[in-house]
């Protein structure tokens, strides 16, 4: 693991800590690669369940590295960007943000690849690209696939900072929390104790219908939902809600699980 960023992981989830924290984690091309590189690698390991992404020190992330753009490496740093920006739509693993302080351009962008995002009430988000002359032209998928077009637009055009509450308002983070940290890792916690077998599936069965016309999207449903139907998780399921009591995953005792 890089040194820009750490990893822990406690039962089935991982924490991954973006550590720039001098740089207030500033996205350079060396973050976005460790980065989309252990979501990767994180997406592919069956003792993963969910993974929680935070950063060190005061700040999320305040977007990209200014001083890198400066010593020319640009094709490079798009290359990082495109693998980082566009990692939660191929992500079959529940990812979790837990957000302090400022999450700023391409911070904002991480924030809305995350599944589940819980701010602290400092959080702040904003496309401010526009502020330097520049446009979020990579992030920009993946915020309009988050809360639309004409708000992401507007977020573009005026590059304005919101306030946790106002992105909680937005959908850009699903829920406000004293100790953003605690909470993020309660629910990561949660959701890596649910059914692996329905996590996976669910998750394909998103990523599958996304640009799908609604006929198309209602035939994969179908498929995909009569596969759960017969799996063993979902006998379990059954049973544990019957006999009244917490479900043992067969998928859990999977080998490799």
């Amino acid at each position: 693991m890089s040194d820009v960023l750490e990893a822990v992981q406690r039962g089935r989830v991982l924490r991954l800590f973006l550590n720039r924290p001098q740089k207030r984690n500033a996205l350079n091309a060396e973050l976005c690669r460790a980065l989309a590189g252990a979501l990767e690698d994180a997406g592919r390991d069956p003792q993963i369940g969910a993974i929680l992404l935070t950063g060190n020190g005061i700040a999320f992330c305040a977007g990209m590295d200014l001083g890198e753009i400066a010593q020319g490496s640009v094709e490079e740093i798009n290359r990082a960007h495109e693998r980082l920006f566009t990692i939660g739509a191929r992500l079959a693993t529940p990812l979790v943000a837990a957000v302090q302080g400022a999450a700023l351009g391409g911070g904002t962008g991480l924030v809305a690849n995350c599944h589940v995002v819980i701010a602290a009430e400092d959080a702040s988000f904003g496309l401010t690209e526009i502020r330097l002359g520049l446009w979020p032209f990579l992030v920009f998928r993946a915020v309009a696939a988050a809360l639309g077009e004409r708000r992401t637009l507007e977020m573009a055009l005026t590059g304005r900072a919101l306030e946790a509450r106002e992105a909680k308002e937005i959908g850009l983070a699903h829920e406000i929390a004293p100790d953003a940290d605690a909470r993020a890792l309660e629910v990561a916690e949660s959701i890596a104790a649910f059914s692996p077998t329905a996590i996976r599936q669910g998750m394909g069965f998103v990523h599958q219908v996304r640009g799908q016309d609604w006929n198309a999207a209602g035939q994969i449903a179908r498929r995909v939902r009569n596969e759960v139907f017969r799996s063993p998780d979902f006998q379990e399921g059954i049973r544990a809600f019957r006999e009244k009591r917490q479900p043992r995953w067969p998928s859990l005792a999977e080998p490799g699980q």
